[in-house]
Formats: structure tokens, sequence, C-alpha cells
């Protein structure tokens, strides 16, 4: 059963943070769909409001402009929300190399904001957008949580971070956490451009314009590419789990490992593209594989992914095409 036939209250209402973003509007776009109250808060510093234009006029939709290092913009964007799906944040490793203290403030200051924000107001489910990066230097293969290694950025720290305090929430205040390590989403809607877009769509954008993508270090690092709408079940599964599974960081994926050179000529396969890449340097703080053991999300979350990496990434490349000036 996919994430449309999950049943909630009609009257449940639902905060999206970060919810202009790449995951943040899908979440909207799919709970709106399903009929349920949806409160979108973002501060567009990431997120783009055109992300989130189609759904103005859905009657189910409101939007709030605000930023979650304040806390009394996260207290009133709270008021009567059942659930919050909090996946404002600055993702990507070499810019929080770059950029440590802007990290620790928005991620972890900003996070903590929420909770603290979600307890007040008597929120039931809290569910939050942790990553694989958690993981740093641990060599071994499934990634398992509580086998975790030597953080390698920032980024992996603060999510380290708000994990613990999601741990504490529950424990202490009562608030239902639930960290959800996402391992390399991709899909609709992902941004392709800047220093800082994600390979997949970064990949797609260079090729559809005729340009020579780069890829960091030898192409044989692996990832647990994981679609977008595997996400969308995760968060909202977590919304129905039980009180037990709380206080907890689950891993969210397919299960799969796919190679960066393998991806990148089947893209050129797909797009009709016979280009070689550049390779370069290897990326600071970058783990070199990743895939992910989701027997725990399956047993406590009840999550049971629908797409894998060649039915996901089908839809990815049309999506692009359709929509890549």
């Amino acid at each position: 059963m996919g994430f449309r036939e999950l049943k909630f209250d009609k009257d449940d209402v639902f905060l999206v943070t970060g919810g202009a973003g790449f995951i943040g509007s899908n979440l909207c776009e799919a709970i709106t769909d399903m009929g349920y109250t949806v409160r979108c808060l973002d501060d567009l510093s990431t997120g783009k409001q055109a992300n989130v234009d189609f759904l103005k006029d859905r009657p189910n939709y409101t939007f709030i402009k605000g930023d979650i290092k304040d806390l009394d913009t996260c207290m009133k964007a709270c008021e009567g929300v059942t659930y919050v799906l909090n996946q404002a944040a600055w993702g990507s490793v070499p810019r929080s190399i770059e950029m440590p203290l802007f990290y620790e403030e928005n991620n972890i200051r900003g996070t903590l904001n929420m909770m603290e924000a979600a307890r007040q107001n008597g929120v039931k489910k809290f569910v939050y957008a942790s990553s694989s990066s958690v993981y740093g230097d641990h060599p071994v293969l499934p990634k398992v949580e509580g086998q975790e290694g030597n953080l390698l950025s920032p980024y992996a720290l603060t999510k380290r971070a708000c994990e613990e305090y999601g741990k504490l929430y529950t424990r202490l205040y009562g608030l239902d956490t639930y960290g959800l390590r996402y391992f390399n989403v991709f899909g609709r809607r992902q941004d392709p451009d800047g220093a800082y877009a994600a390979v997949i769509p970064k990949f797609i954008r260079m090729l559809l314009h005729g340009e020579v993508p780069t890829i960091n270090g030898d192409g044989k690092q692996s990832r647990d590419f994981t679609y977008i709408d595997n996400v969308i079940e995760a968060n909202l599964r977590a919304c129905k789990a039980d009180h037990e599974a709380a206080g907890q960081a689950y891993n969210i994926a397919y299960g799969g490992r796919e190679y960066l050179l393998d991806i990148y000529y089947d893209l050129c396969k797909a797009l009709g593209k016979d280009v070689e890449p550049h390779f370069g340097p290897d990326r600071a703080g970058d783990i070199k594989h990743s895939n992910a053991d989701i027997s725990k999300a399956k047993k406590l979350l009840g999550y049971d992914p629908d797409y894998d990496f060649a039915k996901g990434i089908a839809l990815a490349i049309e999506w692009y095409k359709e929509n890549l000036k």
C-alpha cells in the first residue's frame, strides 16, 4: 500500500518546514492532494516560491514566510498543528565545511526551536529530516542504525545533534519524534543549478544543454539513491507510527547500491548523448560508499518503498525533459 492510501483525521493539520524546497514541496503537494490541510513554512533562503506557487489556490494550503531560527515564528506556525514534518535545513557537505557557524545556527538551533514549539503546542508527531551522512567513516555496508563512525563534516554533525535532541524530547517531554536518515534523495523539483547542486539533476541539466559534467573522484563511489515518493511515504508512515517507535532514527532509502559512473553512462544513454565526463578531485567530507539496511524502518514504521532506482530515474528524467529550459 502506497502513501496515498493512508488515512488521517479530516481535521488534522500538517506543518511542513522548508516546504518550498525540493522534499518539502513534494510533501506539501502530496498531502494536499490527499485532501488534508497543509501549512508551508519557508524563509525562501534555499527553497523557491516557484516550487509551491501551483498550490496557492488550494483551499487546504497556506504559505507562511518565516525563519525557523526565530522561535516566535515557530510557535505561531505550530498553533493547532497535528503533525510537523521538519525539512528546513541547509544541505551540502562541502558548503558546511566552508560555513560551520552558519550550519550550527540554522540546522541545530532551528530544529531545536521547532521541537520546542511543537512541544509547547501539543503537536502529536514531530518527524524530521536527518541524513545518511551521520554514518561518517564507518566502513561496514549496508549502513545499520547504531553503527556510526567518526563524522566527516559540520553538516553531518548538525544532523547527529538533531537526532540526540529528538531522543531527549521524546524521553523528557513525551514528544514523539522520528528522525529520517535520507539516503541521496532525487526526483522532480530537485534543483539542478549552483555549485552545490545534487549530482543527478546536475548531470541531467548539463547533458541536456550540451555541457560536459565533472565527476568528483574516480566515479566508483556508490550511493543508495532514493526516489522522492519513497521519502513522502516515510514521512507519512512516521506520522502513523506507534509511540514505542519514537525517539529513534531510521534509514530511509530503497536498499540498493548504484555506482556514480554507471549512473552517468545510463543518463547519457537515456538522453541520447555520447559525452565523456571530466574527472575532478574527491570532495572533502564525502563518504565513499553508502547503502542502507532499511529493515528497522520496515518493521517499526511500516515503510515499504515502491520505487527502486530504475523506476525512479525514469520518472526523474521525464520530469527534467519537460521542465528544464
